[in-house]
């Protein structure tokens, strides 16, 4: 095995111009260069080479990376091939780190069946894809849904006859192991065999990479089920992918935000109109999964469901799945079709026009929540309210702190009649549960100074509820004169804050702040090397910073020195190399004329955030004791000045 190490010291030696280079002609552009991708056809060129960042992106096919895995793509080289011919270029000789041989028999065997379970998944779709071409009646189907055999070969759809065993015509030993192990072929208790998939129009599905990992299956006549999806294997889980997510990333970027649908068909139909950024789930409940895979493809996202009773269920489902991951960087909105009408169905009777009216149309997360609790009882009536109060504290105990949960819990308080401070203790009787996002995922992000509007407003909540002004940007200034004695604090009543104009700085680009970490520290990885013990324990304490922390720790461990290192140093299967993936091709148009200015500003952001969260749990408690008191006044003067550093003066 080659040692990591050596691979960051190779990457850091190879210039990728001088690869890629010899075999596409590049020309300038910018800071980039740009050619014609040698992953896809094209005419005008979209493939892109950074030469200070050391990686490579194409934004028409979306393929990346390193040198070393330019070589293994593009060449069929293998990985240590690849490796070995970089190095002699740049007169390296490659080391072999020591394992023992039941070690590398294992990972040998590991990478083999991966690579063997693909290869079968690739044969079987050439197979569908073929059959296809020559199945009239599957290709009339398609005709009257309205799709052309460009969009079919863009989703790389097929066809499945009837026969018991056709996949016999592309597997020379039907009876290998690896075809049920696949998923493509179901054994009997007697021991015969026969095709999973028969008599149906095939939609492969791919994952991140565009690895094909499984199929989905529609009968084109009557029986049940009409949709058959591969079961769980190795390579996939139908509650953690979505239909059409590679082949939508293009449409997502154009369109701005990526529409989950409830369907393949309402997937590639929608392309069809010129609409390419639909999803659809596989027939399961949206899932956290689902919503880190869509948050890691765009910050605005719209289900699209049907308007009768079964669509709003689902709905309501989905609205469950997204509170854990919401904050103020991501935008949620549900369409509600007609009742009978879903995308496909919708864009084919109205047109596509139509249809993007309707998406103009959606209804905030926000506004979907409240309507229904509000539907569901009678808020003219105590009762009412208390039973709307009581359905609605275990979907705020979802969602994670921060301005997002702040603004929703104001608005709900008004719903019901209560002020946001008897709100707050309402929802704090009850034992947390499920309060925070799971580990490892999208970070709650707040928006950068001076445009963190939301989190100024919640630095400024305290001072609203305590019946003095907002928090003050000078840290000497005194706090309320109850607050410096023994005395318990006054009634809390709400008291309305003064609008405060922007102030003089240079507003940056507001970015999500896990996003705006993990993209500094990708850029700028000597960051990492110069944070000091207590910058340390902010981000170890943080809740949703975990990938950032992850990232740290690559940085350590890998020396890696510019981007296409980091990609080539992640491990290929983690959450973290798919962030990375999914960052990389943002960076070839940012850049920080002041990266560590950048990074203070970020940490600062964070600490004040926590601040807050901790003045609020405070506030919420009534500050009763001396010791509440106590805290509460460390926290405020360490909060204020952290404003003034930042030169916010409200």
């Amino acid at each position: 095995m080659i040692p990591d190490s050596f691979i960051q010291e190779l990457l850091a030696r190879v210039d990728i111009t001088d690869v890629i280079s010899r075999y596409v002609q590049l020309r300038k552009g910018g800071a980039n260069l740009l050619g014609l991708c040698p992953f896809h056809n094209e005419k005008t060129p979209s493939f892109t080479v950074s030469p200070t960042k050391q990686f490579y992106h194409c934004f028409g096919c979306g393929a990346h990376g390193s040198a070393i895995r330019f070589l293994t793509e593009h060449t069929g080289a293998s990985f240590p091939e690849a490796v070995r011919t970089l190095a002699g270029s740049v007169g390296m000789t490659v080391p072999e780190e020591s394992a023992t041989p039941a070690q590398r028999a294992a990972r040998r065997a590991h990478r083999a069946e991966t690579s063997r379970q693909h290869g079968i998944l690739d044969r079987a779709q050439a197979h569908w894809s073929a059959a296809l071409r020559q199945a009239p009646e599957a290709i009339a189907y398609l005709k009257r849904r309205g799709l052309s055999g460009e969009v079919a070969a863009r989703y790389g759809l097929g066809w499945a006859s009837a026969q018991r065993q056709g996949l016999a015509q592309a597997f020379e030993h039907y009876e290998d192991p690896a075809l049920i192990e696949s998923g493509l072929v179901v054994e009997a208790e007697d021991g015969r065999r026969h095709d999973r998939f028969r008599a149906r129009i095939m939609f492969p599905i791919r994952n991140a990479r565009g690895q094909l990992i499984g199929f989905g299956g529609r009968l084109i006549q009557a029986g049940e089920p009409k949709y058959l999806n591969s079961p769980e294997t190795r390579l996939f889980s139908k509650g953690e992918e979505l239909y059409g997510l590679f082949e939508a990333r293009a449409g997502i970027h154009a369109e701005g935000c990526v529409l989950v649908v409830e369907g393949y068909m309402d997937v590639v139909a929608l392309a069809q109109f010129g609409l390419g950024n639909a999803v659809a789930t596989l027939g399961t409940a949206t899932t956290d999964a689902h919503i880190q895979k869509l948050r890691r493809a765009s910050e605005h996202i719209v289900f699209s469901f049907d308007g009768d009773a079964a669509g709003r269920k689902a709905a309501w489902r989905a609205l469950h799945a997204c509170l854990p991951r919401l904050d103020e960087s991501v935008s949620v909105r549900f369409l509600f079709l007609p009742e009978g009408q879903d995308p496909d169905s919708y864009v084919r009777a109205y047109g596509i026009q139509a249809l993007r009216a309707c998406l103009k149309e959606a209804r905030s997360l926000s506004r979907f929540m409240l309507d229904e609790l509000q539907g569901r009882h009678d808020l003219t009536e105590v009762e009412g309210r208390a039973a709307c109060t009581a359905e609605a504290r275990p979907l705020f105990k979802l969602m994670p702190a921060g301005g997002y949960r702040l603004q929703l819990e104001r608005e709900f308080a008004r719903l019901v009649q209560l002020t946001p401070e008897e709100l707050g203790q309402v929802l704090a009787a009850v034992p947390p549960r499920g309060t925070q996002a799971v580990a490892g995922g999208p970070a709650p992000v707040y928006r950068g100074t001076p445009a963190e509007s939301s989190l100024d407003e919640a630095a400024g909540s305290a001072g609203a509820r305590t019946g003095h002004a907002s928090m003050p940007g000078d840290a000497n200034t005194e706090p309320p004169d109850w607050w410096l004695s023994d005395r318990p604090a006054p009634e809390i009543r709400p008291a309305r804050t003064r609008s405060r104009m922007p102030g003089p700085r240079a507003v940056r680009a507001v970015m999500p702040m896990a996003r705006r970490l993990l993209r500094l520290l990708m850029m700028h990885p000597d960051l990492a090397a110069r944070l000091g013990e207590q910058q340390l324990e902010l981000l170890t304490q943080h809740p949703h910073l975990l990938l950032v922390r992850e990232l740290i720790a690559l940085q350590g461990s890998s020396k890696a020195s510019h981007v296409g290192a980091l990609l080539q140093a992640a491990d290929p299967d983690s959450e973290l190399a798919s962030v990375l993936d999914e960052l990389a091709s943002e960076l070839l148009s940012v850049e920080w004329p002041d990266p560590q200015a950048e990074w203070s500003d970020a940490l600062q952001v964070i600490e004040r955030q926590a601040i807050q969260e901790q003045c609020d749990r405070l506030v919420a408690t009534g500050l009763h004791t001396a010791d509440e008191r106590r805290r509460y006044r460390e926290l405020y003067q360490r909060l204020a000045l952290l404003k003034g550093r930042s030169g916010d003066s409200s």
